[in-house]
């Protein structure tokens, strides 16, 4: 089948942006320009267009025109189990971390409830930054029961994804119940994430299940709310 006019005209225009021809905050030729450029319609020209600010290439501003954006990450965990790293892959992009921290506690009263243990009961707490290339993206505190995975302590989670070292000791993950918040950036936010104090952040809180319902995981995630979207799938 041969390609539509627009997505031959969004590719060209979308490897002006990757290859810097079309730089970040700069304005890109109008519609007129493109049109007469690529010798096709308007409309055409605005289509491949809105394709690219709805992938958050491209933003369109009043009485300036339409800019070069720092594109979002598009977030999918919401619909399906992925690890950071397969996500932050499949967007073409190379996945880093940096373990802030790894200990064990007691659990507290929510992690307890989360985990369906009890209360003072020993969890490992692993504290995470995690990077898209060179930009943070998320701080992630993981709540794991120490009887169920007693040499946890043992795994690099600077170079180990969670989620398949839960698969190796034989507890994959199958399920996860997510709960979305919003908050702002405090002092250690807004250091650690790049961002303005008081910026907005998605607050995940999300308990991973193993296949028989067994809670192995309750984690919180701070999100750049400046980077980050999330897709949800709804069907009737």
């Amino acid at each position: 089948m041969k390609e539509p006019l627009h997505k031959k005209i969004e590719l060209d225009i979308l490897n002006k942006i990757k290859s810097n021809e079309y730089a970040v905050d700069e304005v890109i030729p109008t519609e007129m320009e493109l049109s007469l450029f690529y010798n096709v319609s308007r409309p055409t020209v605005r289509q491949a267009i809105q394709s690219l600010v709805n992938e958050g290439y491209l933003e369109k501003r009043k009485k300036r025109g339409t800019i070069v954006k720092n594109p979002k990450l598009k977030q999918e965990f919401t619909r399906f189990i992925e690890s950071f790293d397969s996500e932050v892959y499949r967007k073409g992009m190379f996945p880093k971390t940096h373990v802030l921290s790894f200990t064990t506690a007691t659990a507290s009263e929510e992690v307890a409830d989360n985990l369906n243990i009890n209360r003072g009961d020993p969890v490992y707490k692993l504290i995470r930054l995690r990077f898209a290339e060179d930009k943070p993206v998320v701080f992630v505190t993981s709540f794991i029961p120490c009887h169920l995975l007693p040499d946890l302590d043992q795994v690099d989670f600077s170079k180990q994804s969670l989620y398949a070292t839960f698969t190796e000791m034989g507890y994959p993950i199958q399920s996860a119940s997510r709960k979305l918040e919003i908050t702002t950036a405090d002092e250690t936010m807004s250091h650690l994430l790049d961002v303005a104090e008081n910026a907005p952040l998605f607050y995940f809180h999300t308990q991973g299940f193993t296949l028989d319902k067994r809670p192995i995981e309750y984690s919180i995630a701070k999100y750049r709310g400046d980077i980050n979207y999330f897709v949800f799938e709804i069907s009737n």
